[in-house]
């Protein structure tokens, strides 16, 4: 007999099913888009989440706990859902549609540095000179993946591509500090997020009258990204949290997606890896890594 996992492991496991869902979702962005716009691909991968969403609270009992929402609840929700899934996924998709897999997936994680720079201007944080040097590092990086490492002629593969994807992380960014004010069950906020988020993306498909019937491609690459991408990876990362008594040690493996992104990428899509990409990711990670220390250095000053 196989011998029982210690339940100090559970939330490790919930983790590295996490990181798995988000490493091949870049891959499933791309060929998605392939057989469907980006606007209706945005809805049917919401309303795919929206029911497995639905299903995993129904099995948790949450829904009981809405009688203790107040209206407040409700209104904060219905404007969070039009961050994400709406906003969120519109840009990002949008920004895949122009981009390279590799490019789009390694932008967008530089959601953490965006991150910092909303708490400087926002919330009144103080940026060290560490920080400050940090995030020029992450920027270079990022400039090396937008102009595929010919930083002199400084022309971009997709300007628009490379703004959009930069922009979705100041989306997520803002939609996560919000989300640090929310005292209510996360995975039963999500769900009535996606609920609102649905209803924001019917009314802009119906006036904007781009309704479109998905093909059998696009029918499954939509139910995937829902499942995996919007639903079920964030269930198993509150799992990890809720079980980990190491935080700090899943916040480190986060690292690992996008580079089993880029391995995903490399195989399914057969796209090659430029070098240019693996550059800037590390100098991205790097920056992240710096701006952690910085927190922790700060933590202990202070104690």
């Amino acid at each position: 007999m196989m011998p029982a996992l210690h339940p100090r492991h559970h939330g490790l496991i919930f983790a590295s099913l996490a990181i798995f869902f988000w490493s091949t979702v870049a891959a499933a962005f791309k060929l998605s888009l392939g057989h469907i716009s980006f606007l209706p691909l945005v809805f049917y991968s919401a309303l795919a989440s929206m029911g497995v969403l639905g299903i995993l609270c129904l099995l948790g009992g949450k829904f009981s706990q809405l009688k203790a929402w107040h209206k407040s609840d409700y209104i904060r929700s219905i404007g969070l859902g039009l961050l994400n899934p709406a906003l969120y996924y519109l840009i990002l998709f949008r920004a895949y549609e122009l981009l390279p897999a590799q490019e789009a997936q390694v932008l967008n994680f530089t959601w953490p540095i965006v991150l910092t720079l909303l708490g400087a201007f926002f919330l009144g944080q103080r940026l060290s000179l560490f920080s400050a040097l940090a995030i020029s590092v992450s920027f270079f990086g990022v400039a090396i993946i937008a102009t595929r490492g010919d930083l002199m002629s400084m022309q971009f593969s997709s300007l628009q591509g490379v703004s959009l994807a930069l922009g979705s992380t100041l989306i997520w960014a803002s939609y996560w500090v919000i989300n640090q004010t929310e005292r209510r069950d996360p995975l039963l906020r999500l769900f009535v997020n996606f609920v609102a988020g649905v209803a924001w993306m019917a009314i802009l498909l119906t006036a904007t009258a781009q309704w479109q019937l998905p093909v059998v491609e696009a029918i499954f690459g939509a139910i995937y990204i829902g499942m995996f991408e919007m639903s079920l990876a964030f269930f198993c990362w509150f799992q990890a949290l809720r079980l980990s008594a190491n935080i700090s040690l899943l916040n480190n493996l986060i690292f690992l997606t996008p580079f089993g992104s880029l391995l995903v990428i490399f195989l399914v899509l057969k796209e090659p890896v430029y070098p240019s990409t693996l550059i800037g990711l590390f100098l991205i990670i790097a920056s992240i890594l710096l701006q952690k220390l910085v927190a922790k250095k700060v933590i202990v000053d202070r104690m």
